[in-house]
């Protein structure tokens, strides 16, 4: 597998070092090659997923993924792509989301085959004395102040603490070269100034024939030149808790035409045949979405892992078609429960007018009385015409919720006390 050409093919390189020499060397040699992520919070986003992603092809291709979660470098800051200072972390906070993290990165790249490490294992240990003498003498300030990350923030300001960043950033590529046969660095479009920057340590240290590259991914922008991955409700989680998996596959569900082509390549490994062939069904009719569905499933699947897609594609026939909630399991119900509106319901025998005031989807008995006679109200998938019924919570779902339906849209759930 020619893994250049194939990111190449996928528009997945903004800049690379010596393409050429990369490619000899992934071909000839057994290396690794990382990508580093602050711990700046409890989860990824999608966002953070792009560099990633190119990663994981490396891996199919024989290269050994390391992963660096920066327990040392999240507590100082990166002012790649801010137009001010970050807000520090302490410690305790910084060490959370390195667990946290590590507990994705284990999920997307399962536990053997590839490293995840903490660059505070060697930074942490490191003295002022030790940074000055051995690193801070290799990186001129004119150099430095030359880079784009720190060019741009010059006028309003940066403090000492960020402008050293890059030096860090440097020596963890010239650790991991070192101790991990790092050879190839990866990281957004901004990283570059950083990465080249620990491409020139590595050479001043071990030689200028050294092999070390640099790879940066290029900005990704939607068709209508807004940044990928901004959405009204937010971020989009990898965080089950944050962003739940049925709303996970809704977001690329929804992906706009013009943009499915462009993250089936991204996001999917999904063969050059196959994306063109999904690309002739949108063609013939666009109306089938097969080529959104896809791309929901296969992104899905690799984040959350298989089993999260037919109950988000249930989820997704239940809330948007007519499926059939009588049939649900537990399981599938308290997944119901976590994408609609939720009220507490006690487990004595209530009537069916207060209960779809409790449930929120009518503000008074009248309306809810009108609802009812119009055929509108569903309890447990089960029409109710009959303004008197009485409901039994406990008569489904083991005793522990209570599914209404007004309509085709509004659901709530009830969770028994």
């Amino acid at each position: 597998m020619d893994v250049i050409n194939e990111l190449t093919w996928r528009d997945a390189i903004n800049q690379v070092t010596d393409a050429d020499g990369l490619k000899e060397t992934i071909e000839n040699e057994q290396i690794g090659a990382y990508v580093g992520i602050d711990p700046t919070g409890d989860s990824m986003h999608i966002g953070h997923l792009i560099p990633f992603m190119i990663l994981k092809r490396l891996q199919l291709a024989g290269v050994r993924p390391v992963i660096v979660i920066g327990g040392a470098t999240g507590s100082i800051g990166d002012p790649s792509g801010k137009k001010q200072e970050r807000k520090l972390l302490d410690q305790n906070a910084v060490d959370q989301n390195v667990q946290k993290i590590t507990g994705q990165m284990e999920r997307l790249f399962g536990k053997d085959g590839f490293t995840v490490t903490n660059n505070k294992n060697w930074l942490g240990s490191m003295t002022l004395l030790d940074f000055l003498r051995d690193y801070g003498k290799l990186f001129p300030i004119n150099v430095m102040l030359a880079k784009d990350v720190v060019a741009s923030r010059l006028e309003a300001g940066i403090s000492f603490t960020e402008f050293t960043y890059q030096i860090l950033q440097s020596i963890d590529f010239h650790h991991l070269w070192q101790n991990e046969h790092v050879r190839l660095q990866i990281g957004g479009s901004d990283q570059w100034g950083n990465i080249t920057g620990g491409i020139d340590l590595i050479h001043r240290l071990e030689g200028s024939d050294a092999k070390a590259y640099g790879l940066t991914v290029p900005l990704l922008l939607k068709a209508d030149g807004t940044k990928f991955g901004k959405t009204e409700g937010g971020a989009i989680w990898l965080d089950p808790e944050k962003t739940t998996p049925f709303d996970f596959y809704q977001f690329w569900l929804n992906t706009a035409d013009n943009d499915v082509e462009k993250m089936l390549k991204y996001f999917t490994f999904l063969s050059q045949e196959t994306i063109a062939e999904l690309m002739d069904q949108m063609q013939v009719d666009a109306a089938k979405r097969a080529a959104q569905t896809r791309l929901a499933q296969e992104v899905t699947a690799f984040v959350h892992g298989e089993k999260a897609v037919p109950v988000a594609e249930l989820m997704t026939s239940i809330l948007f078609g007519n499926g059939d909630v009588s049939q649900l399991s537990l399981d599938e119900v308290a997944a119901l429960a976590g994408n609609v509106k939720t009220f507490a319901q006690d487990g004595h025998t209530v009537g069916i007018l207060d209960l779809v005031v409790a449930a929120g989807l009518e503000t008074s008995k009248t309306a809810a009385r009108r609802a009812v006679k119009d055929g509108a109200i569903r309890i447990n998938g089960v029409q109710i015409k009959d303004d008197t019924a009485e409901i039994d919570p406990q008569s489904k779902f083991e005793g522990q919720y209570v599914i209404v339906k007004r309509g085709k849209k509004k659901w709530a759930v009830g969770v028994l006390k």
